[in-house]
């Protein structure tokens, strides 16, 4: 059997296919498994069985293990070539790499065949992903196939069979649990309504297709480090869509990005083609062009185009709504063998249109690196980040380059360039000194930079499937500089050297300055190792140095029972987060507040619950879950929205609402047990639209603005109802925000806003509008509803403006806490994970009178 301990990092071992046997020892998926494929699904345990059977039994198939998911099942892709070369595999992928320019040397071999890149079952109830992988596998295997031995000539495979295998066993263990004897095609069975969170997400509840490019979960980070070992020239995701729909695939629908070129549009339609005259031949029905586009660059198809793959998206109709088979709106039944004849058939009509057009499609891709290395295309030619006083922020930027293959350094000396500051579109001089980090648009992996850096993509067409923003400086809270010069680092960047102890031995007390998630994970770790810091409430000068607000005091007082060991687990902590102290020798300060004023609070270590189950949005849940478990690492509940009746509040010193549907969660009963919680010192943080359901019920003082700025639902003027239907979509656009980033104005002199200056860039999503607090504290809000990058729609401008974003409303000796945008979104956006830490750590520890 595959070996199922690994290795973190990618494993380099492959387990090659064995000595030659019978060819008749190689077994079809259905002889193999004991039924007709499309009769059952099949568990992940037996495709990791039937993955390694074909591997072992013919010299065509090789099988890595290249990772693992959250709940330890192996992440498998195999490669598929001719005998010949399977066995100097190694060698054709690094010459393939050295004609990019990503390694050095000439390639040793003109042997290039197209690579492509086959995945499967990255939403895990879109199953029917794996069961046509099995066949697929098979047919290539399969020496007597002559079809694909012949596109085994011009071709290598890659074969992912299953991206997201937790999400799949969820879906498929509930399915065969739930289904009788035989499927009951009725839509209204209860085979055809998953129960929450359902398999679509892995382990954590993240969507793994929208994480490409941010390399957030663990599968992905382990599934790109391959990829990128690689690089295809083309590259399939295979999902599934609504029941009613047939098939869809490319060529993919505007917008296009403007930095796709024009061979990947147009031998995306060649593919595309090829697939319609084979669904044709079977009079299948499909579509192309329409609803995915080729824009945000963290799907499937999208991150591989930027890395100058062919990308697409196939969609086979059914998802987990379909089970093994399901009537249709026309009356028909879709069944599971349907779907995957379909995959397959478009699996292998992919690798047909490949093998026939080898030669242009690994010419245009060699092309393709060698305009990014020697001519980029785009406005800008280098970027430019400033490590100033926050370089925790810019070395977590540096490892997502490293994850991405982006190539960073800085410059030997000063230098003055031209460009615009992501703050202000206006052209400016940029002094580029030792120390910032640098990323030249002109290397193999330009393109990808320019899209992750660009300050304001350039949206063809408003109609998009995603978020239309997303820049780095944006998402990491950095100062940062778009260069319309070239300027190419000649220096390799290193992170700032700022840990260490400074001051006496034996201090009065250690300081640590706090701006930055990497901040608030040492606080997370001092807490459960029982250190009891405080925190200082305003700014104060002490040794000569300005402390802001925020900063974490640990006195030699308070720590008595430590003893002689207060020093050393204080220091060795600091070491382990790379964290700076600075020791002082008194409390008495030349500026602010003394240690022991009421204005220097001692900071309790919190006891946080987290809503989690039916009715709440699974991503919502799923981004709070990681960043406490895999990001903070601080200990969090996961209450279940069914028990949240019976749960004693004052258990718990936080309680936070994720995203969802709250009606039957918090009933008015409940509501005021919640409300007598944070009189008593309960601190309720509300995310997105759980702060929505907070405005206007009793107790809170948190309201809508209306959309005209005076009441609520004002009647539109007549002529403004008279709208045309086939224009029913963009009318629509203009009061949508397309995940647009925002200038949010903050407070910093507030808990909530401490390591931030005096604007964050929030990402926004949707138009809600609530009013600035009458009893609370307006601490971020957005004044001007245009935003800095990304599309919102002129009503949507108008809706936003003048709108809380963060607040903190007290109530009694508690606190709610409002987070209209959400700060962890995709678990992504770096900039905005100190918010929750502050309002989880900082926000209500306090003397009452004072604050």
């Amino acid at each position: 059997m595959l070996a199922r301990r690994f290795p973190l990092a990618l494993l380099t071992v492959l387990l090659l296919a064995g000595p030659a046997v019978a060819q008749d020892a190689l077994l079809a998926p259905d002889t193999f498994l004991g039924y007709d494929l499309g009769d059952r699904f099949t568990p992940h345990h037996r495709v990791i069985d039937y993955v390694e059977h074909v591997a072992t039994h013919s010299p065509r198939v090789q099988v890595e293990q290249y990772g693992a998911t959250y709940e330890g099942r192996p992440l498998l892709a195999a490669t598929i070539a001719t005998p010949g070369r399977l066995a100097r595999i190694d060698t054709i992928r690094t010459d393939h790499l050295k004609r990019l320019g990503l390694l050095d040397g000439a390639p040793t071999s003109d042997d290039a065949p197209a690579i492509v890149w086959l995945s499967y079952n990255i939403h895990g109830n879109e199953s029917v992903s794996t069961e046509a992988a099995l066949q697929v596998l098979y047919r290539f295997a399969n020496p007597d196939d002559a079809q694909t031995q012949a596109w085994l000539e011009d071709v290598v495979l890659i074969l992912d069979p299953c991206l997201n295998p937790d999400g799949r066993e969820r879906y498929v263990h509930w399915y065969r649990q739930t289904v009788g004897a035989q499927p009951d095609a009725d839509p209204d069975a209860r085979e055809h309504h998953e129960p929450w969170p359902g398999g679509r997400t892995n382990h954590y509840y993240f969507d793994l297709n929208r994480d490409w490019a941010w390399g957030v979960q663990q599968e992905t980070r382990q599934r790109l480090a391959l990829y990128n070992r690689w690089l295809p020239h083309v590259h399939v995701d295979f999902h599934e869509q609504g029941v009613d729909e047939p098939y869809y695939f490319a060529p993919a629908a505007e917008p296009f990005h403007p930095r796709i070129t024009d061979w990947q549009r147009t031998f995306q339609t060649t593919i595309g083609e090829n697939n319609a005259r084979t669904f044709d031949a079977r009079g299948w029905l499909y579509f192309t062009r329409e609803v995915f586009d080729l824009f945000y660059p963290g799907y499937g198809d999208t991150w591989p185009t930027f890395n100058g793959a062919i990308g697409m998206t196939y969609e086979q109709g059914g998802s987990g709504r379909a089970g093994r088979a399901i009537v249709t709106a026309e009356g028909d039944t879709l069944t599971l063998r349907d779907r995957i004849d379909h995959h397959v058939t478009a699996s292998l009509s992919t690798v047909e249109a490949t093998a026939e057009n080898r030669a242009q499609v690994t010419d245009n891709f060699v092309q393709y690196y060698e305009q990014a290395r020697t001519d980029p295309q785009g406005p800008y030619r280098a970027y430019v980040v400033k490590t100033g006083d926050d370089p925790d922020q810019v070395e977590a930027l540096t490892a997502l380059l490293d994850r991405q293959g982006i190539a960073y350094g800085t410059v030997s000396g000063r230098r003055s360039v031209e460009g615009r500051s992501y703050a202000d579109p206006q052209p400016t001089r940029v002094t580029v000194a030792p120390g910032d980090l640098v990323v030249s648009a002109a290397q193999p992996k330009g393109v990808l930079a320019h899209v992750l850096f660009e300050p304001e993509p350039t949206l063809v067409d408003s109609l998009t499937y995603d978020i239309t923003a997303w820049a780095l400086p944006y998402v990491y809270g950095v100062e940062a500089y778009a260069l319309t010069e070239a300027l190419t680092p000649d220096a390799a960047w290193q992170p700032s050297s700022s840990s260490g102890v400074t001051g006496p031995d034996a201090p009065y007390a250690y300081l640590a300055r706090w701006n930055d998630l990497a901040d608030a994970r040492f606080l997370a770790d001092a807490l459960q190792a029982g250190l009891k810091p405080r925190y200082a409430l305003e700014p104060f000068e002490t040794d000569g140095q300005t402390f802001a607000a925020g900063t974490l005091i640990f006195t030699r007082t308070g720590h008595q029972a430590l003893g002689a060991t207060f020093d050393a687990t204080l220091r060795d902590l600091a070491a382990a987060h790379d964290q700076p102290l600075h020791g002082v020798a008194s409390g008495f300060v030349r500026r602010g507040a003394d240690f022991g004023s009421d204005n220097v609070p001692f900071l309790q270590a919190p006891r946080v619950a987290v809503l989690s189950g039916a009715s709440l949005s699974a991503y919502a849940v799923g981004e709070v879950w990681h960043f406490f478990e895999h990001q903070l690492g601080y200990p969090a509940t996961l209450i279940d929205t069914d028990d949240f009746g019976q749960v004693a509040l004052h258990d718990y010193d936080v309680l936070i609402l994720p995203r969802g549907r709250y009606s039957a969660v918090l009933t008015d009963e409940r509501q005021k047990e919640v409300l007598a919680w944070m009189r008593d010192g309960g601190r309720l943080i509300a995310l997105e639209g759980a702060a929505s359901f907070l405005a206007g019920k009793d107790g809170f003082a948190l309201a809508r603005k209306a959309e005209d700025g005076s009441q609520e639902g004002k009647s539109a003027p007549a002529e403004a109802r008279l709208r045309v239907f086939g224009e029913r979509e963009r009318t629509a656009v203009t009061e949508r925000v397309s995940g647009a980033i925002f200038p949010v104005t903050m407070d910093p002199t507030h808990p909530l806003a401490f390591g931030y200056g005096e604007t964050y860039y929030s990402l926004k999503r949707r138009t809600t509008a609530l009013a600035f607090l009458e009893d609370g504290w307006n601490v971020g809000v957005l004044r001007d509803g245009t935003p800095v990058s990304g599309f919102a729609g002129a009503r949507a401008q108008r809706q936003v403006a003048n709108t809380l974003t963060f607040g903190v409303e007290p109530v009694g000796r508690g606190e709610a806490i409002y987070l209209v945008d959400n700060p962890l979104f995709r678990g992504f956006w770096e900039g905005g994970k100190l918010l929750i830490a502050n309002a989880v750590f900082l926000v209500g520890q306090r003397t009452p009178s004072r604050y």
